[in-house]
């Protein structure tokens, strides 16, 4: 069952907003003053600018695949099921500890809040129940979580604007004056930390099959929710810095602590609102995302069956949204809070590098069916530095979290090659770059098909009679140099027992209806078409023939082949065909998409696929052709 697009445009804001602002922002500051003092301005200003390789890369993968999975999606199509898998284990784990570093900062700010008198198990427990309420949530059904989303964030937003501005006259520059730390090193590290607040506005990728219009509602979610947090999270730490200074431990509730300072008692409790408001954004949008990854994963075959299950009645996947909620429990009980920042800022930078890998070869392999409706600006240099800065933050991180990634990743692996391996033979485009050297037979899958119908389900478009038509044609693509009689053979094989004449008959009508007039209607194209009196049918076959056909001496040989045969009754459809292949074959790049297309399916995706007026039953012709008529 297909999930339901019910997220518009301030969904998806949402989503990614609210999977950015959290213990992030609300938190973090204070493990990064502790390190870097003042300069914690600059960690955040510089991983907004980091973001942006990623930002452009996934925002031009999403348009392209808008599917669930996001991240796995992509880098299991690019980079193939083995590096698949270990992408979408290491996107889910990401988003999990994310989330639950958020919802273990609620008994954080209650500590400070309410002076809350708990052990630290006692904290652990009420983020757990916090992880089974949003569990309920999101398995009641998509549009009740995107709802809570709008709300939460816009309370968020509207408060930090109002900490923003109320805290401007209680600023004190002098707290500045040690902005520039004297260890870059620290810097660098402070702003991989400070990676997984920014992660989650690519979140939305995964969303791709529950939003409206995703080839614009999606990039443009995701970069105004990149911009306005960006711009929110630099403005709220420099002005929290402008008014606590840095000579003095913060405590985990700073933004609180700000407050109490230029609002006194009621401003800790309304920026106390706020920081809940963002820790339950961020709990709520990383059940959602995490368990689409999982979902998709599962109807991929990399992970059990049940766990892409969609239910009916909520049209949400239950099962994969339980076992997320169970291993966000699990790392709550098990891991420290500076465990959840660093793993997860670790994952999640690795994520980004298996991204922008995942875009270029995509670019590289030149798929032609791969058509995004929006492309990353200068490329491949913004990819390149990306992955250039990525690398050295991962190194700055340290062994702790590099080795907690390294586990994530090794179970992965181990996963792959014990379960999924012997599931799933799946093409990618790292093969099709590949394809030079070695070509593989994957006969089960085609990527250039499979991106096609993204497309085409990412338009909303309308099937009619002759899309029906093309998906159950036969498709034979002819190899060698080839006579026109002996395609014509081949081409009565196949089409004999569709139309219940013999291949014998079949082929003289072909080579009869041939000699009354030539069927090539332009250099590279023909549309060879029989009348079948006495016969209620219409059948089509489609033809490449990579090395052509000489359908006439002296003539360019013919490369594509649309063979209609039809009973008189169907005369009108007939004609209605003819419009539809001209339509087809009028595209600029239909010759060079035909002849450098995959397999079968992606020749039948190249029709499929292409710009043309869909026929209805208003559009009906008043005039039929006659029997020997000629496109």
């Amino acid at each position: 069952m297909a999930l339901k697009r019910d997220l518009g445009f301030v969904d998806v804001f949402a989503v990614g907003s609210g999977a950015m602002i959290s213990s992030g922002l609300f938190v973090l500051p204070a493990l990064l003053v502790a390190r870097v003092g003042p300069a914690a301005v600059l960690c955040y200003l510089v991983a907004a600018v980091l973001l942006l390789p990623t930002l452009l890369s996934k925002a031009e993968l999403v348009t392209a695949m808008p599917k669930a999975g996001g991240d796995y999606f992509f880098i299991d199509r690019s980079l193939g099921p083995g590096f698949g898998t270990v992408g979408g284990v290491v996107a889910w784990a990401s988003l999990a500890f994310k989330s639950a570093f958020a919802l273990v900062g609620i008994g954080a700010l209650g500590t400070f809040l309410w002076g809350w008198d708990v052990s630290s198990w006692q904290v652990k427990a009420v983020s757990c129940g916090f992880c089974v309420l949003f569990g309920l949530v999101n398995a009641v059904g998509v549009k009740h979580t995107g709802r809570l989303q709008v709300a939460l964030v816009a309370v968020l937003l509207a408060v930090l604007v109002a900490y923003v501005v109320g805290a401007i006259p209680s600023v004190q520059l002098g707290h500045y004056r040690r902005l520039l730390p004297l260890n870059w090193g620290a810097l660098l590290m402070g702003a991989g930390m400070v990676f997984v607040s920014f992660g989650g506005v690519t979140k939305v990728a995964t969303l791709g099959e529950e939003a409206r219009r995703p080839s614009r509602t999606l990039p443009l979610g995701m970069f105004a929710a990149a911009g306005v947090v960006s711009l929110l999270y630099v403005l709220v730490v420099f002005v929290t810095v402008g008014v606590l200074g840095t000579e003095s431990g913060w405590s985990y509730a700073p933004l609180s602590e700000a407050a109490g300072r230029f609002w006194h008692g009621a401003g800790a409790a309304i920026l106390g609102v706020a920081a809940l408001c963002a820790f339950l954004t961020t709990g709520n949008a990383g059940i959602l995302a995490a368990s689409r990854t999982v979902m998709a994963m599962s109807q991929d075959d990399l992970l059990p069956p049940r766990l892409g299950a969609v239910s009916r009645r909520s049209g949400t996947p239950v099962y994969a949204i339980l076992l997320t909620c169970v291993f966000m429990i699990t790392v709550i009980l098990v891991l420290d809070l500076e465990g959840f920042v660093k793993a997860a800022s670790a994952m999640m930078i690795l994520l980004f590098i298996f991204v922008i890998v995942a875009l270029v070869l995509m670019r590289e392999s030149r798929i032609p069916t791969y058509r995004p409706s929006w492309r990353s600006p200068f490329y491949p240099w913004i990819q390149i530095a990306g992955l250039l800065c990525y690398a050295f933050l991962l190194v700055e991180l340290g062994t702790v979290p590099l080795a907690i990634a390294a586990a994530v990743i090794g179970g992965a692996v181990l996963w792959y090659f014990f379960y999924a391996k012997v599931h799933v033979l799946r093409e990618s485009a790292l093969i099709r770059l590949a394809a030079r050297l070695a070509r593989a037979d994957f006969a089960d899958h085609d990527l250039e098909a499979e991106l096609s119908r993204v497309a085409r389900e990412r338009e909303a478009v309308l099937e009619d009679r002759f899309d029906r038509l093309i998906q159950d044609c036969e498709v034979l693509d002819v190899q060698g140099p080839t006579a026109r009689d002996e395609v014509f053979r081949v081409i009565a094989e196949n089409l004999s027992g569709r139309v219940g004449l013999g291949p014998e008959k079949v082929y003289e009508l072909l080579l009869k209806r041939e000699d009354l007039s030539s069927t090539v209607v332009r250099p590279g194209l023909a549309i060879p078409h029989l009348i079948l009196e006495g016969l209620e049918t219409f059948q089509i076959v489609l033809v490449r023939a990579r090395d052509g056909v000489a359908f006439q001496e002296g003539q360019p040989p013919v490369h594509a082949i649309f063979v209609l045969a039809a009973s008189p009754e169907e005369r009108n459809f007939y004609l209605q065909s003819l419009v539809a292949i001209a339509e087809v074959a009028q595209d600029p790049e239909f010759d060079k998409k035909w002849l450098t297309s995959g397999r079968r399916e992606a020749l039948r995706e190249v029709v499929l696929a292409a710009e043309r007026r869909r026929e209805s039953h208003h559009d009906r012709p008043t005039e039929p052709p006659g029997p020997d008529a000629t496109p």
